[in-house]
């Protein structure tokens, strides 16, 4: 039930993500497929069936590829988030923290290979 919960939720919030500019799909979309198939094959078969989820999820799991748009899409917010977090005047230590963290992401998602159509 907990599985299920978690996917609906999530799916809920990629299906935002299409449609708000600061907020990923791809992410919670991922969450959503996992989660449902552990909770339900039904809620799994649906999310696979969706044309707006379709390819991003074939591309990922066939060939752990990631758009070259999401990857620009990506960059820029965390860029914006840091840029943010300087000009709030927050601790050095968090815009430390997530400057690293924003490294590791943006470096892990450059690394992935662009979808093969």
């Amino acid at each position: 039930m907990a599985y299920l919960l978690l996917a609906y939720t999530a799916t809920l919030f990629a299906v935002a993500g299409v449609f708000l500019p600061l907020l990923p799909a791809t992410p919670f979309l991922l969450v959503a497929v996992w989660a449902a198939s552990r909770g339900s094959q039904r809620v799994h078969d649906w999310i696979y069936d969706q044309p707006l989820f379709a390819r991003l999820i074939n591309d990922w799991q066939q060939q752990g590829a990631v758009p070259l748009s999401a990857k620009w899409l990506a960059t820029a917010m965390m860029l914006g988030s840091w840029l943010t977090l300087i000009w709030s005047g927050s601790h050095w230590m968090l815009v430390l923290g997530m400057s690293l963290f924003f490294v590791c992401i943006g470096g892990f998602l450059w690394t992935r290979p662009n979808p093969r159509t």
